[in-house]
């Protein structure tokens, strides 16, 4: 199934049962976070389309919202959990021992920046599945990483769906 029809099957999901899109927010969100999974979905293609059924169909924003920025923050916390749990290993284990220098990039930039990197990491790309995974391998102290995780979600979520679904009702005025 390509991306485009993943995208538009979700979509009529949602549209169609418009009371699971918070808890399908929270699932694309989660995917999206987990080191490896987030290759295999595309979630912010289908995250940004949810916020443009928010406008056009009449989904209640702030519920859609906390669904994704739950979903994220939860993907974060066991991606951080998983590379606490393996340590510095983890560099020589797959998928890290494929991309040596993402992955040298990527603890460079947490060595740089310490707990602000696991927010800044949430708004680009491949950083964004990969800070927290490397955080937890780093050592990274859990409250701290935490705070950052949970509110770099919720800001990250808002971000993510509000154009869609204020354009749309800024459109229709």
């Amino acid at each position: 199934m390509d991306i485009e029809a993943l995208k538009d099957s979700t979509m009529a999901f949602v549209e169609t049962h418009k009371a699971w899109a918070p808890l399908i927010a929270a699932g694309l969100a989660f995917c999206e976070s987990i080191a490896v999974l987030s290759i295999f979905v595309p979630a912010t293609v289908i995250l940004v389309a949810v916020g443009a059924l928010v406008g056009g169909a009449g989904l209640a924003f702030w519920p859609v919202v906390i669904g994704a920025a739950v979903g994220a923050a939860l993907g974060d916390w066991v991606s951080y959990e998983f590379g606490h749990w393996l340590g510095p290993g983890a560099k020589q284990k797959w998928p890290l021992s494929r991309y040596p220098e993402m992955t040298a990039k990527a603890e460079g930039f947490i060595q740089r920046w310490g707990v602000a990197a696991v927010a800044l990491g949430r708004f680009f790309g491949p950083a964004r599945a990969l800070v927290p995974l490397l955080a937890g391998v780093l050592g990274m102290s859990r409250l701290p990483f935490q705070l950052a995780n949970v509110a770099s979600a919720l800001v990250w979520a808002f971000v993510l769906l509000a154009p869609g679904a204020g354009l749309l009702a800024w459109f229709e005025k």
